[in-house]
Order: C-alpha cells, then sequence, then structure tokens
C-alpha cells in the first residue's frame, strides 16, 4: 500500500443515501480476486444502459446521461461526495477495490458502513466523516458553479481546504491516520515486528526442533 500523500483534487457529488456494495461493484464482478481492473465497472447498473458482464470491453457501452459520473464537469474525479451510510450491504473488498481503481482517493459523507470503512482504510482509501451540515454546503459548491469544486486534502495536519471557501478540520482515529500516511495495510504492520517475528522463531526452533522437521 503507498503512503497517502497530501493532494488537490475534484470533487463528484453522489447524491444518494444507502448506497450498498452490490451498487458500487455488482456481484457477476466477484469472480476475480485481482484487485485491479475494476474501476471500468465501478457503479455499473447506474453507469451503463446495457448489462455489464466481466471481461467486457466497456469502451463502447452505452452510458447513462443522467448519471453524475459521466458529466464531463467532473471527469478525473478524486474525491467522491455522498450521503449517510455509504458502502452498506455485503463486506465485499472489492468495493473499495473499484473505488480506488477509478482514481477516487478521500470519499467524505455524514457516514460510513462500518465494514467497508475499514476495508477503504486498508486500501489506502481515505474515508472522511463530516458534520450533515457541511456535507449540504459541499454539496452547494460542487453543483451550484460551471466549474467543478476542488478540495485540498492535508491528511498531515488532519484539515480540508474547500476551494478557498474555508478550512475544514477532519477527524480520523490516530490509528488508522498513522497506517495511511505510512502505507500500512495488514501485511505491512505485521512485517514492522520482523526482527521480533524471527527472533521467535529462532526461539521456537532452539526449543522445539521437531517442529520444523
Amino acid at each position: 500500500m503507498q503512503p497517502f500523500e497530501n493532494f488537490r483534487g475534484t470533487v463528484v457529488p453522489l447524491d444518494r443515501a444507502n448506497v450498498d456494495t452490490d451498487a458500487i461493484i455488482p456481484k457477476q464482478f466477484l469472480k476475480s480476486i485481482a484487485r485491479t481492473g475494476f474501476g471500468p465497472n465501478l457503479f455499473d447498473e447506474w453507469r451503463y444502459l446495457d448489462q455489464g458482464e466481466p471481461g467486457q470491453d466497456c469502451a463502447n457501452r452505452p452510458l447513462n446521461p443522467d448519471f453524475v459520473l459521466n458529466d464531463p464537469k467532473y471527469a478525473d474525479a478524486t474525491i467522491l461526495l455522498t450521503r449517510h451510510n455509504f458502502g452498506c450491504g455485503s463486506s465485499r473488498e472489492h468495493a473499495p477495490w473499484a473505488l480506488a481503481d477509478y482514481g477516487f482517493k478521500v470519499l467524505i459523507a455524514p457516514s460510513f458502513a462500518d465494514i467497508f470503512h475499514q476495508n477503504a482504510i486498508k486500501n489506502g482509501l481515505l474515508p472522511i466523516v463530516l458534520d450533515e451540515a457541511i456535507v449540504d454546503r459541499l454539496f452547494e459548491l460542487a453543483t451550484d458553479s460551471d466549474e467543478p469544486l476542488t478540495i485540498d486534502v492535508d491528511l498531515h495536519n488532519l484539515k480540508l481546504d474547500a476551494d478557498g471557501h474555508g478550512t475544514i478540520e477532519i477527524d480520523i482515529d490516530p490509528f488508522h491516520h498513522h497506517c495511511l500516511i505510512h502505507g500500512l495495510d495488514d501485511i505491512g504492520l505485521t512485517l514492522t515486528h520482523g526482527d521480533e517475528i524471527a527472533a521467535y522463531e529462532d526461539r521456537r526452533r532452539a526449543e522445539a526442533p521437531w517442529l520444523f522437521g
């Protein structure tokens, strides 16, 4: 997992609550565990007018002109702004894989489903929980102008700058903050104790050599 770097990104407003993981990445795409290649099928049933299938070339599929991700204004967006309980439903890790593969780095909502929130962090995404009134204001800024809203994300100092409209302080669990800043998933965290693990294995070999053949 790569360390999370401060950046400036464009916001796409997905004005829907209770977006479940089957909407984020439909069930037919769960056959693959490659962790990559899911971006073209993100929000597949909302994004396209036909039925998506694994391995299908999405380049020539008919787009739904009413879905926000297909609005040229929000092309290359890296920040997803949405509503309550994003990521509810099944615990599929394919959901954060698809969001990351599309290019999103930050998710902003009043709340996230617990398991999705954990999976997002473990895959290098930053889920930010903000007060509903602040989220409402960001939706206004993202939709009321012909130009997309951009936000400066400063995870190191725990703040956002909404395109000159003021600084927003963010709160994140210190352990999650440490993992994102240093690019540590569960395996990476384990490997930080490599010397201790090696010492334990050496001791066990000396104490019980028959266990090691």
